[in-house]
């Protein structure tokens, strides 16, 4: 069994992190940190770099638990590739951060954390950053 943390190298990706190790600590299941980039981007600021998978994996070894970090491209549909990773690693549980928005941003903007939390198969956890 597999806990999904989705990873933007951001306060709220910070914070899923810390809480998709927690989950994998209690439930002793593996982690997979998912940093998906767009497929395409000429330069994506999102996507992590060799250094930073790495200390993430020092994070999770910290916290006793198996982790991988996977960076699977994506069109559109970011979603879809968490579903996609959910039926292949026998996925439980889908852990994201959600940053604040505007009630107008909510209303105007889609967002894919929402199409996460109406789509997904799985549970999902979200978290926020500290203020």
């Amino acid at each position: 069994m597999t806990i999904l943390v989705g990873y933007l190298p951001t306060p709220e990706g910070e914070a899923a992190v810390d809480a998709g190790l927690r989950e994998g600590a209690l439930r002793s299941e593996r982690v997979i940190i998912v940093n998906s980039p767009r497929r395409g981007a000429p330069v994506d600021e999102h996507k992590i770099d060799d250094d930073a998978s790495a200390a993430l994996l020092a994070r999770a070894r910290a916290a006793g638990v198996d982790a991988e970090v996977r960076q699977p491209l994506h069109d559109d549909d970011l979603p879809e590739t968490f579903e996609e990773l959910v039926k292949e690693t026998g996925g439980t549980l889908i852990v994201i951060g959600l940053r604040h928005r505007s009630l107008v941003g909510k209303f105007i903007l889609g967002s894919e954390a929402q199409r996460i939390l109406m789509e997904a198969s799985v549970p999902v956890l979200t978290v926020k950053a500290p203020r």
